[in-house]
């Protein structure tokens, strides 16, 4: 699989649009004569004076819209997620080109019949932020059958890349790798690690585990109080760090797989007395790089939060016009630039600029 930063590959997609110009789709999008083409596209620059609207489809320029079906995970799940809904929708309207359909859930199975109904009803562009990593293959090929072109975004699945047109996700691996090895870089003479889990099977689940299992597995200093999940929610978090409190056991560290579980664990810290953060008895970690999480870290109360990025609609929409003006989508994994921060060096600066 090949796969490079996203600014390299947006403008790589990009300079493809540029070289397609407002040439013609290819024969199975659109029935449009040229000429038809140079009259909308003329009437389209009268009635904006957005420079995108050059790169806008036949369809666009003929008054169609781009139908798009987008299953994502309850917004509610998480700040990363409402952001990363918010985003989506700010994109995907028909002021930009599009009429759009959103469908929510946080089980594969609900996902997977959205996308059934979403194909059936002839769209486009399957927009995908899958709830698991597994079965997915049917509902692809059943896309690919029907014409509709399938984008993954935020999560990645096990399936073959000729399924899909394109992927623009962080590398969850690469997010689970970073905060392991920050958290080794504290030289701790024993790490007991409350480890709280997001929703089992998914791709943010599977890249912060995976990385923090190896770690246990290679070191006999490094042990696991509890690994439970908490399914991304904060209250269920609180329980399970609480239940830890009350059996007596000894723990110096929780590594929570979102802020939202992170803010539940400290709870039961406060509840308890229990210090935490820089110069406290146990060390926080979460991911997302919430504003207020951010703010956390800056005041001493965390240790670490690791990043992941919620606005990939700017680069899907980047791979819609290049499909659509026929161009080629040359590298189909599209990774976002992340990074994770810690309490002895973020500033405001940090908080203003990543904060979500």
């Amino acid at each position: 699989m090949k796969k490079k930063l996203v600014s390299v590959l947006v403008c790589a997609a990009m300079t493809a649009a540029v070289l397609a110009g407002c040439g013609n789709k290819a024969a199975e999008t659109t029935d449009a004569p040229a000429a038809e083409e140079t009259t909308e596209d003329a009437a389209a620059e009268e009635t904006t004076d957005d420079a995108a609207a050059e790169e806008t489809t036949d369809a666009a320029a003929s008054g169609e819209l781009i139908k798009v079906g987008i299953i994502n995970n309850d917004p509610n799940e998480s700040g990363y997620r409402t952001a990363n809904d918010a985003d989506m929708k700010a994109m995907f309207t028909e002021e930009n080109g599009y009429e759009a359909s959103f469908a929510y859930s946080l089980k594969n199975d609900e996902q997977i019949t959205a996308a059934q109904k979403f194909i059936q009803d002839g769209v486009d562009y399957l927009l995908l932020s899958a709830a698991d990593t597994a079965g997915w293959d049917t509902v692809l090929m059943d896309a690919q059958a029907a014409g509709t072109r399938v984008i993954l975004f935020d999560r990645t699945i096990d399936a073959d890349e000729s399924l899909y047109e394109a992927s623009i996700v962080s590398d969850m691996d690469a997010e689970g790798q970073t905060a392991v090895d920050w958290l080794a870089g504290q030289g701790l003479d024993e790490y007991n690690i409350i480890h709280i889990q997001g929703v089992m099977g998914s791709a943010a689940q599977q890249g912060r585990t995976g990385a923090l299992n190896a770690m246990v597995e290679a070191n006999d200093n490094w042990n696991l109080v509890t690994q439970q999940t908490a399914e991304w929610n904060a209250e269920k978090a609180q329980q399970i760090v609480q239940s830890v409190i009350d059996s007596g056991e000894e723990f110096n560290v929780i590594y929570a797989e979102n802020d939202d579980m992170a803010k539940g664990a400290v709870a039961a810290l406060d509840k308890a007395n229990i210090s935490h953060g820089v110069d406290g008895d146990v060390i926080i970690m979460g991911f997302d790089t919430n504003t207020w999480a951010l703010e956390e870290l800056l005041a001493g109360n965390w240790n670490y939060d690791g990043q992941c990025n919620p606005y990939q609609a700017s680069y899907i929409d980047e791979v819609i016009k290049t499909i659509e003006s026929g161009g080629t989508i040359e590298e189909k994994v599209i990774i976002m630039e992340e990074k994770g921060f810690d309490a002895e060096t973020i500033t405001q600066e940090d908080i203003d600029k990543y904060g979500i």
